[in-house]
């Protein structure tokens, strides 16, 4: 059980230092990430709310109060990542890896979280 909770708290930072830092990319350079928007043909208008969501998904897998909204913050932070991958793939671009290691790291944490939480 203590290598299953090791696992857990590992993937559970690496994944939290990931959104972390993409958040605040998309709270300093707004203007970059919204020409990456443009260049995937997404609205450029979701860049901050984008951020924020990100930040409270973060702060809902770390704090686990309820298990509802843990569930959907694992969710949301699955979609971002899967439909970033397809952006990357679309758009041929050579850096689809980081967003793949994302879902894998983002699938250990929430399957060993469910063990070692229960």
């Amino acid at each position: 059980m203590k290598a299953q909770k090791i696992v857990y708290w590992i993937a559970t930072f690496l994944l939290s230092a990931l959104f972390l830092y993409s958040a605040v990319m998309y709270l300093k350079d707004t203007a970059v990430i919204e020409g990456y928007y443009q260049d995937y043909q997404y609205p450029t208008h979701l860049v901050i709310p984008m951020a924020v969501a990100k930040i409270l998904a973060v702060i809902m897998i770390l704090w686990r109060s309820s298990k509802w909204l843990t569930e959907w913050a694992y969710a949301g932070l699955f979609f971002d990542m899967a439909l970033a991958s397809l952006a990357h793939f679309y758009a041929n671009d050579s850096e689809m890896t980081l967003p793949l290691l994302g879902i894998i790291v983002l699938l250990i944490s929430y399957f060993f979280g469910k063990v070692v939480r229960e």
